[in-house]
């Protein structure tokens, strides 16, 4: 190399910049902290210890113990973190507890459809399979849903509160006359419906409606019968079924798919199959992820890291391990409205909801 070109080179360097550098590290060692916290929020969460603290007076970690029927020594450690993340308040003079109320706020059962607290559960669920995901990281591929340990149970409590708790209120009236429709009988199919509960919820609200569900996984499958057997519904069918291939006749009146399009082996095939079973005039009702199909747009997402997150650890690798498209969690809008046209669909319209910044909701139609 002549001197010419070294010098070029060492013009073309970027300076180092040592606040930056300083500000990241102090980023990261707060990171650790945040990322701890999740730990505990979904542990409070799974042992109820947030729904007993919600109300409850000063308290000794043995009295939360107690009122929990938890043990007290894991129950102190617990309080311990989330004294020092600030979540919980904590007196040393008698060394008692107290969840505040604009924290149970986010906290607890009684917040649904806003408790915060179930989404915390998805670091464990996702951690489980990290030994796994890095292999696939050097060998491609990717991890079936049975991989995934409390997958579906996680998944039931956030569809509970994004979907179920908002489909009367909320999601239904998306489509003006659809919940008229509902009301005077109408067929209706959720593709990939997981445990049932959007199913089991519109079975319950429409008694005149038929409704079928159907999931990949037949472990699902299984908790959604369940399910509709627990509730008396007679309106409600389930089936473990592949949705790349749909034999079945034209004449449903409305398919949901909620949060499912993009884990899928063959999105593309989904859509054309939704298409073909709708009956003219049906409608489909998808919800996903709310974000761009382009990586800069989502600069400022505010759950962008989360998303492609979830991606990597899940919504990509399941579709990968079938051999399939990998689309992610982040396909965005873009490229949903582009394969929505380019199954057979019009006038697309696409909505957000006031109180959900995380999904987008698009309603479509078959001539």
């Amino acid at each position: 190399m002549d001197t010419n070109t070294m010098t070029e080179s060492a013009i073309a360097a970027p300076a180092f910049d040592e606040s930056k550098s300083e500000a990241f590290a102090e980023r990261f060692v707060g990171g650790l902290s945040e990322a701890a916290l999740m730990l505990m929020y979904s542990v409070g969460h799974r042992t109820g210890l947030f729904d007993v603290m919600d109300g409850m007076d000063w308290a000794t970690s043995q009295g939360i113990a107690e009122a929990a029927e938890l043990d007290e020594r894991y129950v102190r450690e617990w309080l311990g973190a989330l004294v020092t993340g600030r979540v919980i308040d904590y007196r040393p003079a008698d060394r008692t507890y107290r969840l505040p109320a604009e924290h149970a706020r986010w906290l607890t059962r009684r917040a649904t459809p806003e408790n915060l607290a179930v989404a915390s559960q998805w670091f464990s669920v996702l951690g489980g399979v990290e030994t796994q995901i890095v292999e696939r990281f050097r060998a491609g591929g990717g991890l079936g849903y049975e991989c995934y340990h409390r997958f579906h149970e996680t998944m039931a409590e956030e569809s509970g509160q994004s979907v179920v708790a908002a489909l009367q209120d909320h999601i239904l009236p998306l489509d003006e006359g659809l919940a008229e429709t509902l009301a005077a009988g109408a067929r209706v199919l959720d593709v990939g419906c997981g445990s049932g509960r959007a199913v089991c919820r519109m079975a319950q609200a429409f008694p005149d409606s038929e409704f079928t569900g159907y999931d990949l996984c037949a472990d699902a499958i299984e908790a959604a019968r369940a399910l509709a057997d627990e509730l008396g519904l007679t309106n409600a069918r389930f089936e473990a079924k592949d949705i790349t291939h749909l034999e079945d006749a034209e004449g449903f009146d409305l398919v949901t798919a909620f949060d499912i399009v993009h884990d899928q082996k063959d999105p593309a095939a989904v859509l054309d199959n939704i298409h073909a079973v709708l009956r003219p005039g049906g409608t489909f009702l998808m919800q996903d992820i709310a974000g761009s199909s382009y990586l800069e747009k989502n600069l400022d997402h505010p759950t962008g890291p989360f998303g492609y997150t979830i991606s990597t650890m899940h919504c990509m690798s399941v579709s990968l391990s079938q051999g399939g498209a990998g689309l992610g969690t982040m396909w965005g809008e873009e490229l949903a409205e582009e394969m929505l046209a380019a199954a057979g669909f019009t006038g697309t319209r696409k909505h957000k909801l006031s109180h959900d910044f995380i999904n987008v909701y698009f309603v479509s139609r078959k001539d």
